[in-house]
Order: C-alpha cells, then sequence, then structure tokens
C-alpha cells in the first residue's frame, strides 16, 4: 500500500516547521514577560536637577575661599593701583606740560609713561595669572564638600539620578539646588573661624 504523503510544511525537521514551533515559543515567552510585568509593582526613577553654577556662586564653602583669595592678592592690588595712580599722573602732567618742554625734556617723561605702563600690564597680567592659579586651587580644595553635598542630599532623598547643567529643560519642580545650597549653608563654619 502506497503512503499518503505529507506536506512539506508538516514533514518533521523542515524548516516550515522548525518556524512554527519557533513563532509559538516567541509568543509564549512575550506573554510570559507581559504577564510578569503586568504583576510588578511600577516603578518610575526619581530624577533631580542641580545648578551648579549658582551653587557655586552662593554656597558659603565656595565665598570663603573668594574671601581668602581677596585678603592674599590685597597688598599686590593695592601697590598695582598706586602704580595706576602715578601713571595717571604722569600722563596728565605730560599732556598740559608738552607743549611748553623742551624735546628732550618731555621724550625722557614720554619715555618715562611708557616704561611705567608696560611695567604694570606686565605686573597685571602675572597677578591676572596668578589669582586664576589661586583660585582654580581654591576651588579643588573645596569642591568636594559640594560635590558631597549634592550626593548626600540625593541619596537621603531617594534620587535615582541627579543632573547639573547644562541641560535642554529642568523643571522647577526637580531643582534641589535650594536644598543642596540649604545643607552647604548648615555645614559651613561660622564667620572668622579657621579654615
Amino acid at each position: 500500500m502506497h503512503r499518503a504523503r505529507q506536506p512539506a510544511a508538516q514533514r518533521p525537521g523542515h524548516a516550515g516547521g522548525k518556524r512554527r514551533v519557533r513563532r509559538r515559543l516567541i509568543a509564549v515567552a512575550a506573554a510570559a514577560l507581559l504577564g510578569a510585568a503586568a504583576a510588578a509593582p511600577a516603578q518610575t526613577a526619581r530624577i533631580g536637577y542641580v545648578n551648579m553654577a549658582r551653587l557655586l556662586d552662593n554656597a558659603p564653602q565656595i565665598q570663603a575661599g573668594r574671601e581668602a583669595l581677596a585678603r592674599e592678592f590685597a597688598e599686590r592690588d593695592a601697590a598695582l593701583k598706586v602704580q595706576e595712580a602715578r601713571l595717571a599722573e604722569l600722563e596728565a602732567n605730560l599732556k598740559r606740560e608738552a607743549a611748553i618742554l623742551p624735546k628732550s625734556v618731555a621724550e625722557a617723561r614720554q619715555f618715562e609713561v611708557d616704561t611705567l605702563r608696560r611695567g604694570i600690564e606686565g605686573t597685571r597680567k602675572k597677578m591676572r595669572d596668578d589669582l586664576n592659579t589661586r583660585s582654580n586651587e581654591e576651588l579643588s580644595k573645596r569642591w568636594p564638600e559640594v560635590h558631597d553635598a549634592v550626593i548626600e542630599y540625593a541619596r537621603e532623598n531617594g534620587f535615582d539620578l541627579v543632573v547639573e547643567e547644562p541641560v535642554l529643560y529642568a523643571s522647577a519642580a526637580i531643582d534641589i539646588t535650594d536644598e543642596v545650597l540649604e545643607r552647604l549653608r548648615s555645614a559651613a563654619p561660622e564667620p572668622g573661624a579657621a579654615r
């Protein structure tokens, strides 16, 4: 007796049958995943935003560093101002008297003015470079305290992510800058205390 031939898709080991089995397994796995997801409670990530520029402008720890720098550079700044006042006086005198002075005296005074101006510009540049270097050192010294205050606040209040600028948009509802700033203020030493 002759056996009826099975269609190719139903023959064991044929590609069509394997595809059908694979599709059924995928459907079962997807249904299981969907069921598990529906059974689990929905969790949303808690996100916060901190405006670091405002934090660094207003944190008492950073302000204390700026005040220390102002004291450190006060003497050099005062000396520079004395030189600038002297230059202004020499320039005014030269302008007022240039027409009546002998040429050699006028040239000597102009040379004195030019030399003093170059000295002031050099002093100003050196002081600006030194101030930038010291500002970076002060910020590096005080940065960990500010950074740690953000992290501690985020951990204590259940934040999953805290971002800082630049961001495209952050609503006021997730801005934690004021809270972190308050934490920094309460942790700051009293004014005049050694740091």
